[in-house]
């Protein structure tokens, strides 16, 4: 029963794994650890930069799922689930987490081969762990041949004394990494890496063709604790494979391994530049009518003129809210609640002015606001807009030209006067999952979201979401929390189990300008699932800065298990001081120090990169007074998110996105208060940074 219940759990694991995909072709092979090589071992390959590949190998009593990211072109990342049968005993299950790393010592040349180390499962249970140097070449551009030295797990039949030792004997000896027990899992045991007996492992890849590859491997691995219970045998250390390559990209490999067993391994290539419907399905912008005909279709009322600016705009998806004008300026306010691209927004909105307002307005000042607020305000020379129209480098050329500002000055009664207050709602279906829990590794729950916004005035909003769970396994867990610190997070199983209708959230939000380039917000009420209470944030950032620097201040309190009205006696003022940054490229930093919601202090480090599209994929550490044995199984909270725009998969303009963000485990150290509409995520968008990378959709 116990096995039906884990391959159920994988399955569902894959599925989520591929359901994201889209394919891309690609001549790569990728081991059953989801990374490039053969069928076991490693090669010094590397994907084409940016790309996420997601892997399921199965074989006796194994089944492991993979996500890798080539997070630079000479390193990529990797996350793996493995499900392991009768590991620790003829009835037992275990399921592992490791993360792995890859770097290019090496580019392959005419004359040399690729050369890359790697470090496996350096962060998980040990199960996994090794360590390699491997080198590959390629012949032919059809034949390659790897060779390499493995340390760790990879030390097994054939292992030699550890050559590194003549730089000391600290390298003869490799502890066990199990030795701790589960609660020691998740740290960086860099004693270990490179240390104890080494081996050396080799294997040949045939490209048969465009679809067909063949493959052979010598691996050292005895799967030692695998063969503790007889869930696995190593009879002979060579494997042997045939991968076929299907139209889309994906590949699929039926292998021979170890002289005993049969196993299989499929694996699919994202590549997050690429959308599933390339070009996109949206409507055209409206064409530019030629400036001699524009006064000809202008109402002369002004009432008639807002009104029909307004129309306009609703039917390019964005609300007017603010409108001036001055001499040979004129100056609006818009919302943008359609495209994922800011800059999309402002060359439609260009557009519509030129096509109602007069010849002698000259100038268009079009500031970007949300909930009234304005975010920052981008000048546009009408006359550019008819000369680069249909100019091939229309983007960079209008961009270069545009004048980029803090903001526009708001003058009295620039306010539409029917734009607030202003009511919207959100209904639709809801997607909940949680990973890794020990007793079922995908748990999900479906249901109906419900979400309410009334903006009384510029910056001031009530706001509420409901959730009305329908069929889910959320609520079946029955795992107690062990953790010594205050329960802020761990005892999720039992807000799944003992809430029905949710109230996610419920608060008044007031966002302001306290003075040029800084942003406020204060928010009070029922904060997120878990937490209500007051939070208020600042941040500094200005326009043309790649740096933003906030601070936040909580005073919240544990709401009651049925995310009700209700709350408990744990109350807890928690903070941070936060820094971003736009690295050079796709890269974006951020570090958050300060108090969190078990009261223990420290700070948290995520790097993310970031595509044009919007998709983002990214990783994240915290660091905290708490010790790691307080902490409990994975010694500190880290993980993995990806972030897709929907407008990715549809190819329609939207602003929606999926989010997912995956921990090995979760625990209460280093946990933060989830706040709606934190500053920084709401202003970004309207900086030169962000905008320069969007501008190619101005004219879309």
């Amino acid at each position: 029963m116990k096995n039906r219940a884990v391959k159920s759990g994988l399955t569902r694991l894959l599925i989520l794994a591929c359901a994201v995909a889209a394919g891309m072709a690609r001549a790569q092979s990728v081991s059953t650890y989801g990374t490039p090589g053969l069928l076991d071992i490693p090669t010094a390959e590397m994907f084409d930069d940016g790309t996420l590949v997601f892997t399921g190998a199965g074989f006796r009593n194994t089944g492991r799922a993979t996500m890798t990211f080539q997070m630079l072109p000479w390193v990529h990342g990797s996350f793996r689930y493995a499900v392991l049968d009768r590991l620790d005993g003829p009835d037992s299950t275990r399921y592992d987490r490791s993360f792995d790393v890859h770097f290019r010592l090496r580019e392959e040349s005419r004359s040399g081969p690729a050369i890359v180390m790697g470090l496996r499962d350096f962060g998980g249970t040990g199960i996994y762990a090794a360590e390699y140097f491997v080198a590959t070449k390629t012949f032919q551009d059809r034949f390659k041949l790897t060779g390499g030295i493995g340390w760790g797990r990879m030390a097994g039949r054939g292992a030699f004394s550890n050559p590194l030792s003549v730089f000391g004997d600290r390298f003869d000896t490799r502890n066990n990494a199990n030795a701790g027990g589960i609660s020691e899992t998740g740290q960086l045991d860099f004693g270990n890496w490179f240390h104890g007996d080494a081996a050396l492992f080799g294997g040949a890849i045939w490209q048969y063709s465009d679809r067909l590859t063949f493959l052979a491997e010598y691996s050292p691995d005895l799967y030692t604790q695998e063969s503790t219970n007889d869930n696995f045998r190593v009879k002979s250390p060579f494997n042997f494979g045939a991968q076929y390559r299907f139209r889309n990209g994906s590949q699929l490999t039926a292998s021979y391994l170890y002289g005993t067993t049969l196993g299989v391994t499929y694996s699919y290539f994202i590549d997050p530049r690429k959308t599933v419907a390339p070009g996109g399905q949206g409507a055209a912008p409206p064409p530019l009518v030629p400036e001699d005909q524009v006064a000809l279709t202008r109402p002369r009322n002004e009432a008639d003129i807002r009104d029909q600016l307004q129309t306009a705009l609703e039917q390019e998806g964005l609300r007017l809210v603010y409108l001036s004008e001055s001499g040979d300026t004129v100056g609006v306010g818009v919302e943008n609640n359609t495209y994922g691209q800011a800059a999309q927004a402002l060359g439609r909105t260009a557009r519509v002015l030129a096509n109602e307002q007069p010849p002698q307005a000259e100038y268009f000042d079009i500031a970007l606001m949300s909930s009234g607020v304005p975010l920052s305000a981008v000048r546009v020379n009408r006359s550019d807009l008819y000369e680069l129209e249909h100019d091939p480098d229309n983007a960079w050329r209008s961009f270069a030209r545009a004048e980029i500002s803090d903001t526009i000055p708001l003058i009295q009664g620039g306010i539409i006067s029917d734009a607030y207050p202003h009511f919207s709602y959100r209904f639709g279906p809801y997607l909940n999952l949680s990973f890794f829990d020990p007793d079922d590794p995908v748990r999900y729950e479906i249901g109906a979201a419900l979400g309410l916004d009334y903006t009384l005035t510029p910056g001031f909003t009530l706001s509420t979401g409901l959730r009305q769970p329908i069929i889910g396994t959320l609520d079946d867990s029955t795992r107690v929390s062990d953790s010594v610190l205050p329960h802020v997070r761990s005892d999720w199983a039992i807000y799944a189990r003992e809430s029905n209708l949710r109230i996610e959230h419920l608060t008044a939000e007031y966002l302001w300008r306290p003075a040029e380039n800084f942003y406020a917000r204060t928010t009070l009420g029922y904060l997120e699932t878990m937490f209500g209470g007051l939070s208020t944030e600042l941040l500094w950032y200005p326009t043309d800065s790649r740096l933003a620097l906030g601070i936040e201040a909580n005073y919240v309190a544990q709401r009651d298990f049925d995310v009700l009205f209700g709350f408990q006696d744990y109350k807890v003022a928690t903070g941070h001081v936060s820094a971003y940054y736009d690295l050079p490229g796709d890269y974006h930093a951020q570090i958050d120090a300060g108090r969190y919601l078990a009261g223990d202090y420290g700070a948290t480090f995520s790097l993310d990169r970031e595509f044009n599209n919007g998709f983002k994929v990214g990783a994240f550490f915290t660091l905290t007074d708490v010790s790691f044995e307080d902490f409990g199984e994975g010694s500190f909270d880290k993980g993995i998110r990806l972030e897709i725009p929907v407008s990715w998969l549809t190819g329609r303009p939207s602003r929606n996105k999926i989010s997912q963000t995956i921990r090995p485990v979760l625990r209460d150290g280093g946990a933060r208060l989830n706040v709606r509409n934190r500053l920084y995520g709401v202003t970004r968008e309207a900086r030169a940074q962000q905008l320069s990378r969007g501008w190619g959709r101005f004219w879309r």
